[in-house]
């Protein structure tokens, strides 16, 4: 018996098919070590020893395969073929040794790129060592991010509160955002203006045609910066004689894009489905693992992490065969075609992503949604690299004046032959919208004679303005990572975020815009640790790293390099003043926290006490806006958090809304670090005052006095719960509006709700919530609990489908009658609906399966008491013959 041990258990399970009796196919379930989240897990003082740890979980999954190596003829290392998948062999193989697991039994490591059987058996006969140096670059690179994550982590905390973490690829990708919000902001829109006009010659249809020449020049972009100088352009053209001074039209080719690879796939993904990198992800694996397809699962993709763009010769055969027989042999082209990748640090070990076969066409496979649609585009891009290039004729044609004082231009093309284009057409990100506008190539042109005469005619003067460049979509920002050689495959979909997760960032409309926290983060880390953002620098810690894996440079060699100069770094920040670090930042965020007005009045000065000035200043759950008089003999105490309005900061300020009519006391709409709230007055000088923050969409400034009791008013007790007691309550929290009863909260959906709600309505919040606690995502609550079982004593419950409700009790799903309502179904109606399910599904009657459980226990329990009392009996009766063999 063989051992091959891969990372998830469909796999496993779908590769034991393909091998057979002979081998016993275990998931590790990916790592099954790690390096513990603390200080000492990499000491650079010990050469950079590293303490691995094993959780609780992976801990049984490695004692079940140490079980299984030890009664096996060999361990076959199956994991996935990529750096961390070597990584994962690695650990697998030191684990099983610390345990003794492996003894002399020999031990190989496998590489398939794709789940189906043939490539399963192919890697087999081909076994090969752990590759050291892989894991090498793998342990330099895990290294790295420890001691950047553990080292600089800290040094944020102290000096700039509110600081999640540093990481060394995700401060370069938090820069980028940064740094383009900042080219957004710095932005100043150009005023200019084109002319068009519509053109027919000699009785042809008219076609756009757009002023280029003016006064006997060329125009360029800016020539015609205002509406004056428009009208002057309009003039001319509608008083000038016109005739065709040229007709151009050049043959053009297109080719298709190559096979993606991980970048091009998710960046795609999110162009044309809308998908996340991550969600990218999750769906290839569900493709690499493949679904059943007649009785045998078989995986539908290859390797889904790689910058290959290759693919292997079968499967450029049998791409070229399909593309004849569905396509015609006039989009197979003579020979196959070859790529080769033009990102920075590709390894061209792999293959791209493609179809495992060409042949199961998207159209053919029953998938789920998201599946089909990222199968479709992975098998119309892989089919489509391999199609003939696309034949356009482009053709432009000049149109000028008799005096040759006025000249427009009309450009446009026509397809020949679509190739390629047929099957499919590579998306932009964003098309530059300081490109010309009206630029049209793919407008179609009529047949014209040069020298014909031509009429222009519905002249139109359009203003534009230059846009700043846009902001990063999660394609834009991998594609840019990866043009600059930054992070891998493998990483891109983590390192977004982690962004998003550690509120540096936030995406909107699938837009990156950095928080607030972002910013101070990456002034924190440009002003103190400049060197290790700098995308240069990080690149080349890459190209290093590849260097590591190629065997051309010793790992512990290119940490002693990195922490040489990193350790000096933080020791040198970790000296600084708090102080001293937010004046830095103070001064480096000034203009986009304070920017010039309109007014040229000081943007710092204080609109409460009129004589200070703001600042950027540090508390004790983060940085804020402040008074430089907040620690005066007479404090200002003026604040308002980072990312306000700072004119809607100065319009609440402190203003009195009126009397609460119930006491007397003053109601008052204020501004803080964390936002506007109001207050009723104390009773007395040493009482707290009560606040509540105004909630999320609600606009200060339309707060009134009785808004404003009503948010005073929180919490307010709905009722008692009529079957449990116990008060419920209704509040308004961090996350916005909830009802609480005992420990269970409950959202509520509107603010406006919270103040009116009433007891069902919270009971039923209550029990909807208690209903989902336990089951996966996605998994429905029941619309009614009907009780349990009377033989089985398993809960029975009304579900919502999508065919209509239904009964549900384990694993039988019973359709509910269409002329039986879910609110009148009794438990016994569900029992009978149930029995009669079972009945004609073949299943034995709930009581009779019961029974014969029950049987069958008691006669296990009996076999084994038996075999208990015999033992029993045995010893106490030493054979002849016991004594000596003690003894012995």
């Amino acid at each position: 018996m063989h051992v091959v041990v891969v990372e998830s258990p469909a796999k496993a399970k779908t590769i034991n098919k393909y091998l057979g009796g002979d081998y016993h196919v275990v998931a590790s379930f990916g790592h099954v070590r790690d390096l513990p989240s603390k200080d000492g897990s990499v000491r650079p003082d010990e050469d950079f020893a590293m303490s691995w740890e094993v959780d609780p979980k992976s801990s049984k999954r490695l004692k079940d395969i140490a079980d299984a190596v030890k009664n096996a003829d060999s361990l076959i290392l199956a994991t996935d073929p990529d750096r961390e998948g070597e990584a994962i062999s690695w650990h697998l193989l030191e684990a099983l040794a610390n345990r003794r697991a492996l003894k002399d039994k020999p031990v190989k490591r496998v590489v398939f790129n794709a789940i189906t059987k043939s490539a399963v058996l192919d890697a087999m006969g081909k076994p090969r060592d752990v590759d050291m140096e892989l894991v090498n670059a793998y342990l330099a690179r895990r290294a790295l991010d420890y001691l950047v994550g553990f080292t600089l982590s800290p040094v944020l905390w102290r000096k700039l509160p509110g600081a999640r973490s540093a990481g060394r690829v995700q401060s370069v990708a938090l820069r980028l955002v940064t740094e383009r919000e900042m080219e957004i902001e710095r932005f100043v829109p150009q005023e200019y203006w084109t002319v068009d006009a519509a053109v027919s010659a000699d009785g042809s249809e008219p076609f756009q045609a757009r002023l280029s020449i003016l006064d006997g020049k060329k125009l360029k972009k800016f020539d015609i910066p205002d509406e004056a100088r428009a009208k002057e352009a309009r003039t001319a053209i509608e008083t000038a004689a016109f005739k065709i001074d040229s007709v151009e039209a050049k043959p053009v080719s297109r080719n298709p894009a190559p096979p993606f690879i991980t970048s091009t796939l998710q960046q795609e993904a999110s162009r044309k489905l809308g998908f996340s990198a991550k969600r990218t992800m999750q769906v290839a694996q569900k493709l690499y693992e493949g679904i059943d397809i007649g009785g045998e699962t078989v995986g539908l993709i290859t390797y889904m992490r790689t910058d290959g763009v290759q693919m292997a010769g079968e499967a450029l055969n049998q791409a070229r065969t399909v593309i004849g027989e569905e396509f015609g042999d006039a989009y197979t082209p003579e020979k196959p075609r070859f790529y080769s990748s033009k990102a920075k640090n590709a390894q061209e070990a792999h293959e791209a992503i493609r179809p495992t076969s060409f042949r199961r066409k998207p159209g053919d496979l029953r998938l789920g949604e998201d599946e089909r649609r990222l199968y479709e585009l992975i098998w119309k891009r892989a089919i489509a690299s391999q199609m003939a290039a696309a034949r356009l004729e482009r053709t432009t044609i000049d149109i000028l004046s008799a005096d040759k004082n006025t000249g427009l231009r009309a450009t446009g093309s026509v397809v020949k032959f679509d190739g390629f284009l047929r099957v499919y057409f590579e998306s932009r990100d964003d098309i530059d919208a300081n490109v010309k506008a009206g630029d049209d190539d793919e407008a179609r042109l009529p047949d014209v004679k040069q020298g014909a005469a031509a009429e222009a005619k519905e002249v139109k003067p359009e203003q534009h303005f230059t846009q700043p460049p846009p902001r990063f979509s999660e394609a834009s920002l991998v594609k840019q990572l990866e043009e600059l050689g930054i992070g891998r495959p493998s990483t891109y979909a983590s390192i977004l975020s982690t962004l998003v997760d550690r509120e540096y960032v936030r995406l909107e409309k699938n837009r990156f815009y950095p928080e607030d926290k972002g910013r101070l983060v990456t002034a924190f880390l440009e002003e103190y640790f400049k060197r290790y953002v700098e995308y240069d620098f990080t690149a080349s810690l890459e190209e290093k790293l590849d260097q590591v894996s190629a065997g051309e440079l010793g790992w512990k060699d290119l940490l002693n390099e990195f922490w040489r100069e990193f350790s000096r770094s933080t020791d040198e920040a970790g000296e600084l003043k708090r102080s001293d670090v937010i004046d830095a930042i103070d001064e480096a965020l000034g203009p986009h926290f304070f920017p010039p007005r309109e007014d040229g009045t000081d943007p710092r000065a204080c609109p409460a006490c009129k004589d200070g000035r703001l600042t950027i200043k540090a508390g004790k759950w983060g940085a804020f806006i402040g008074c430089s008089n907040y620690n005066a003999d007479e404090p200002c105490k003026y604040t308002r958090q980072l990312g306000e309005d700072p004119d809607k900061a100065a319009a609440v300020g402190d203003g009195v809304l009126g009397p609460d009519p119930e006491t007397g006391r003053e109601v008052s709409l204020k501004s803080g670090r964390f936002g506007p709230y109001v207050e009723l007055a104390p009773e007395n000088d040493d009482d707290k005052p009560k606040r509540t923050s105004v909630p999320r969409g609600w606009d200060p400034q339309d707060m009134t006095l009785e808004k404003a009791l009503r948010l005073l008013s929180l919490p307010r007790t709905v009722g008692v719960h009529p079957d449990e007691g116990g008060e419920i309550t209704a509040d308004l929290g961090r996350y916005g509006p909830f009802v609480k009863h005992e420990k269970t909260y409950a959202n509520v959906s509107d603010i406006e709700e919270l103040f009116d709600i009433g007891l069902n309505r919270a009971v039923t919040l209550i029990a909807e919530k208690r209903a989902s606690r336990g089951k996966r995502p996605g998994q429905q609550a029941p619309l009614r609990e009907l009780g349990e079982h009377p033989e089985t004593g398993k809960p029975v419950n009304v579900m919502s489908g999508r065919y209509g409700p239904y009964i549900k009790h384990e694993k039988t799903n019973a359709t509910l009658p269409k002329d039986v309502a879910p609110e009148s179904v009794t438990l016994e109606d569900a029992v009978r609906l149930i029995a009669e399910k079972d009945a004609k599904g073949g299943k034995k009657p709930k009581a009779a399966a019961k029974s014969k459980t029950a049987a069958k226990s008691k006669a296990k329990t009996t076999k084994k008491s038996s075999a208990k009392g015999t033992a029993k009996k045995s010893a106490s009766k030493p054979k002849k013959g016991d004594a000596q063999s003690a003894a012995e």
